[in-house]
């Protein structure tokens, strides 16, 4: 049955694009709709909430795929990641990959890592 499991963060990013593909293309929310369930599998009515948030906020960038990389910091530091990361009402996974990635371009002199 349709709807028995959840889409992961790249396959929603994927279902809403290609809501917004049909939406662009003239295609009228409600026939896009049925349109996306045929081709995805899904409910009408999963459906309907990806072109409605594609009508909202258009395409949406799909995330890179993660993995988990385990390290051992300092009890100091790991307390303040996540005291940062709650303050920024953030999670701790996305603070970490942001300094890393600063601290790579930089030690690259900006050039991706």
């Amino acid at each position: 049955m349709p709807g028995d499991r959840r889409a992961g963060a790249a396959e929603h990013a994927e279902h809403v694009n290609a809501a917004a593909g049909l939406l662009e293309a003239g295609i009228p929310a409600a026939e896009a709709a049925r349109v996306l369930a045929g081709r995805l599998g899904c409910s009408q009515r999963q459906a309907r909430r990806y072109v409605s948030q594609a009508a909202g906020s258009g395409r949406v960038p799909i995330p890179d795929e993660a993995a988990v990389f385990t390290v051992r910091l300092p009890v100091r530091l790991a307390a303040a990641v996540r005291e940062h990361a709650r303050a920024s009402g953030r999670t701790i996974s996305s603070v970490a990959a942001q300094a890393l990635e600063e601290f790579l371009g930089r030690a690259h002199g900006n050039r991706p890592p």
